[in-house]
């Protein structure tokens, strides 16, 4: 008998709630329904809160299909892509959001055009940074497989292909705006003439950087000499010139059109040190104390661990001026600059040494006057007639000059 009332008064209230939530849902703010403001406001804040939630989950998921691959490179896309994917479900989120909405027709045009312009700028971030992977990729090919050949001109060759990846990029953005890009590569062509005949010395060194790294003449931490004029470290090679940090610690900035036309040496490629000495000794040394001289010379460089037993010289090759000249030709092990000359000093100091134990020494310039006959009486005569003890030259005050 009790029961109906209740049933009664549940389902009236039931309705009122349910007239209650429709009149709140109903009302309109800014012109759009509550309801589908509450909708797109949760799409957006979803998106906002698993972004990275979902972009972990795929990622990992990567990351564990590809753990055999070896190579290293799939692991560095993964870690490049992973940021930029999830931006891009964020903007995702935003998009159908916005979609929720009822919108005007062009209003709803216009959202689709900037979603899929941010598409595109995402599409376009993400491959530059997977930028360091496609320079990898092309050194080890251009390399055959030997990356270190082309290590110091990946620095070149990335910021050749983020200019590409730069310009492609902005043109997708502008396509997809809905503009129509024919024009713009037509102005771009007229426009790209006439730079590039302003700019002729700029191309040419791009041209010149291309020859470089075809090339490779050296590379980023090499000692070269370009003709007479520059020598020193590379510290940089970019796509305009090169820089060379010289012996005095100044810094010189090389057209690369120039380092693609002038004679290069490269001494950072010397498998060893060459070493190409006189050495000379006093006339007074015996023809067989010279043979002796020389023996010991060659036995100090066979038993130096420093030098290259591949090939050396040691032989009397002269009569000098003031000397008897033994050439010491030979190479160091190795082409460290400062382990390069201790090796010779060391061998410098037993030569002297080897010298010296034989009763000989190091020749220095000097020259020696012989008087003969007429000649040697004319010149005692003129120093007084009996002044034997007197030298050419020892005229005193009251001698006639």
């Amino acid at each position: 008998m009790f029961a109906e009332p209740t049933i009664q008064k549940e389902s009236i209230s039931g309705s009122i709630l349910r007239v209650w939530m429709g009149n709140i849902m109903g009302y309109e703010i800014g012109g759009y329904a509550l309801i589908d403001l509450i909708t797109s406001f949760a799409i957006i804040l979803l998106a906002l809160i698993f972004r990275n939630v979902i972009a972990k989950a795929v990622f990992k998921k990567l990351h564990a299909l590809i753990q055999r691959n070896k190579s290293g490179l799939s692991e560095i896309m993964l870690q490049a892509l992973e940021k930029p994917a999830s931006i891009f479900i964020l903007v995702l989120g935003i998009y159908l959001g916005i979609l929720a909405l009822p919108l005007d027709a062009r209003v709803e045009l216009l959202v689709t055009k900037f979603y899929r312009g941010a598409s595109m700028v995402i599409i376009f971030w993400a491959l530059m940074r997977l930028s360091d992977i496609f320079t990898i990729a092309i050194a080890r090919v251009i390399a055959h497989g030997n990356e270190s050949v082309l290590k110091g001109f990946t620095p070149l060759i990335k910021k050749t292909i983020q200019i590409l990846f730069f310009v492609v990029g902005a043109l997708m953005v502008v396509d997809n705006l809905g503009y129509q890009i024919s024009g713009i590569l037509a102005t771009l062509g007229i426009g790209g003439a006439a730079i590039a005949f302003a700019s002729k010395d700029t191309v040419a060194n791009f041209f010149g950087s291309l020859c470089i790294v075809l090339d490779r003449p050296f590379k980023v931490g090499d000692w070269i000499q370009i003709g007479d004029k520059v020598d020193g470290d590379v510290e940089s090679i970019g796509i305009r010139s090169t820089r060379i940090r010289t012996w005095p610690k100044t810094l010189v900035s090389v057209p690369n059109s120039v380092m693609a036309n002038e004679f290069i040496n490269n001494w950072s490629r010397m498998p060893k040190r060459r070493v190409k000495q006189v050495v000379g000794i006093s006339y007074d040394t015996q023809p067989d104390v010279v043979d002796l001289i020389v023996e010991d010379i060659r036995t100090i460089l066979k038993e130096d661990t420093g030098v290259d037993q591949t090939y050396y010289l040691v032989n009397f090759t002269d009569f000098g001026e003031s000397s008897l000249n033994i050439l010491v030709y030979y190479f160091t092990a190795t082409i460290v600059w400062k382990e390069y000359m201790d090796i010779r000093q060391r061998v410098n100091v037993k030569i002297m040494k080897t010298i010296q134990s034989r009763g000989s020494s190091i020749a220095f310039p000097s020259r020696s006057i012989y008087f003969q006959g007429d000649l040697a009486q004319k010149a005692f005569g003129a120093m007084g007639g009996n002044n034997a003890d007197k030298l050419p030259g020892d005229f005193g005050p009251d001698m006639p000059g």
